[in-house]
């Protein structure tokens, strides 16, 4: 009996030679002619086509060969060439879905290398192409196979739109979240966020469609939902490091019984430092002319006088404005705040030149550890809880 007579055995026996050529086609092609085009590729002084070759671009490319040669069996089948031809567009869709999927991938990592990408995050837009392009694809394969046009399947989802609309609500939540996120310059990536209520503090790693990933100081990663960001309150740190400045405000707790008025020998030591000159120079000036002009005598209750909190002021602006670390162009007040029960708030505003969160702690550190070092020279006390020098020292003697 010649089974090659029989039609059906025949067709698969043509069909298995031409899967069997097609493969090693591929193979060829994966093996020699991908492998020749990246060695080309790499010596190349542009990066953009490394890119393309990363995200598996020629990759996809590289079943056109196998899928012509395929196509060029399709005549001698006599049976089962109609099923063949329609798995073979199916497969010809696949393949281009997966090819424009992997180009859109690609563009995105090249655009993500441009300066631009920084303050206009792309990703949530390339990722709603690729939904409606798999489902565009989607909707020819079943097109296909139930033989039926696509735009008909197309126009029956109308009636299903309802079920649509809440199956990708998050997704269209979502997309226009981005869009407002993006369009208003609100978040890019690499700002420094604080969600609270995500438990996020960190840098913005990611932007996507679906979600916005923070990376936290301590290195964990949230994922906070794009559509809920857009809704809820957020702290973005961006205008600070655009500014040239990080606020130090900061105060130490003065004992309010040490407040005087300065007398001549205070006056003579504070006269030393050379901060404090012309400012000590121009008030005595001042002052004198004050109680002259109202005929007032020099008298504890009458009249002006330099006070040793006062002068403490004075030498903080000093000692803030000849810091090479603190940026002059900004604000800058040492003040004080209403008193407490735990003494008179003396606070110091200001900003460093510095931002970055390490360099600015060590500035702050700096000025504050000369701050509560040089108080006692204007014969001033910083307030600390009664007794605490006894009670550390039963911690440390009892090991608590």
């Amino acid at each position: 009996m010649d089974f090659l007579a029989i039609p059906i055995v025949r067709d698969i026996l043509i069909l298995i030679f031409a899967l069997a050529i097609s493969a090693i086609a591929h193979r060829i092609v994966r093996t020699y002619l991908l492998e020749w085009l990246y060695r080309l590729f790499r010596k190349t002084p542009a990066k953009w086509d490394d890119t393309i070759i990363d995200a598996g671009v020629f990759k996809a490319l590289a079943m056109v060969i196998p899928g012509i040669l395929m196509f060029r069996a399709v005549p001698f089948l006599q049976v089962i060439g109609e099923p063949v031809t329609q798995l073979l567009k199916v497969a010809v869709i696949l393949m281009v879905a997966l090819t424009l999927d992997r180009l859109m991938k690609a563009g995105l990592n090249i655009y993500n290398t441009f300066s631009i990408a920084v303050r206009m995050p792309i990703k949530g837009f390339v990722q709603i192409i690729q939904i409606a392009m798999w489902i565009f694809a989607g909707t020819a394969v079943f097109s296909l196979l139930l033989g039926q046009s696509p735009w008909a399947l197309l126009g029956g989802l109308g009636a299903l739109s309802a079920v649509l609309i809440l199956v990708f609500q998050d997704t269209i939540l979502a997309f226009f979240a981005g869009m407002q996120l993006t369009l208003s310059d609100q978040i890019r990536v690499g700002d420094w966020i604080e969600a609270p209520k995500f438990g996020a503090d960190g840098d913005v790693v990611e932007v996507g469609l679906h979600y916005v990933r923070v990376r936290n100081w301590d290195r964990s990663i949230t994922t906070i939902p794009t559509h809920k960001l857009s809704q809820e309150s957020f702290v973005n740190w961006r205008g600070m490091f655009e500014g040239g400045g990080r606020r130090i405000k900061r105060s130490i707790l003065v004992d309010q019984t040490s407040i005087r008025f300065l007398d001549q020998d205070l006056f003579d030591h504070l006269s030393g430092i050379e901060l404090l000159q012309d400012y000590l120079n121009a008030k005595v000036r001042e002052i004198e002319e004050h109680n002259r002009a109202h005929n007032i005598h020099a008298s504890v209750v009458n009249g002006r006088h330099l006070t040793n909190v006062g002068t403490f002021r004075a030498y903080l602006k000093a000692y803030l404005r000849a810091h090479p670390a603190i940026n002059q162009d900004l604000i800058m007040i040492v003040r004080q705040l209403p008193p407490t029960p735990s003494g008179l708030p003396l606070e110091i505003y200001a900003f460093t030149k510095d931002v970055g969160w390490v360099n600015h702690e060590g500035v702050a550190a700096d000025v504050f550890d000369h701050v509560l070092a040089i108080v006692h020279e204007f014969d001033l006390r910083v307030f600390q809880v009664p007794g605490g020098h006894d009670l550390a020292r039963l911690v440390q003697e009892r090991g608590l």
